[in-house]
Parts: C-alpha cells; sequence; structure tokens
C-alpha cells in the first residue's frame, strides 16, 4: 500500500513553490530573508513530518517561529553576559 501522507520535504517544497509570486514582488534583500525563512523550517523536516497537520504551513510557521525563539533566547543570553 503506498503512502496516504507526501513527504514534509515535499509539502514544503510546493509550499515555497505557491508563495513564489509573492517572493518575486519583494525587494532582493527581502527576497533573501524570506528564503531564509524556508531554510529555518527545513531545520525541523523530520518533527514536521511527525505532526502529520492537514494543513501543512501551520507546520512551516511552527518551525520557524521555533527557531526564532530559539534565535532571541541565544540574542538575550549574550545580552545578559555582557552586563
Amino acid at each position: 500500500m503506498g503512502r496516504t501522507w507526501r513527504t514534509f520535504n515535499d509539502q514544503l517544497e510546493m509550499e515555497q513553490e505557491s508563495w513564489r509570486p509573492f517572493r518575486a514582488a519583494l525587494r532582493r534583500e527581502d527576497q533573501l530573508a524570506f528564503d531564509r525563512l524556508f531554510g529555518l523550517a527545513k531545520r525541523h523536516i523530520a518533527e514536521a513530518q511527525n505532526a502529520c497537520r492537514p494543513v501543512p504551513f501551520e507546520s512551516v510557521l511552527m518551525c520557524v517561529a521555533l527557531e526564532l525563539l530559539k534565535e532571541m533566547d541565544r540574542l538575550r543570553q549574550q545580552i545578559e553576559a555582557r552586563r
């Protein structure tokens, strides 16, 4: 029997492709930032696959939010260490 769900990697690529017109309208530096967001989501492909969300973009947003929170925590720790 075949898979009932596409891999999250496939879903992520399809989602990124669906945002192509939005990306094209951005300035170059914003396009690079946009690409980085999807790169953040790729750090958690296994976790997102495990979640099996019916709307894949929910997993993309959760992955990005997780990575941004980790970055904020890291920066906060660096600031505190300098005080």
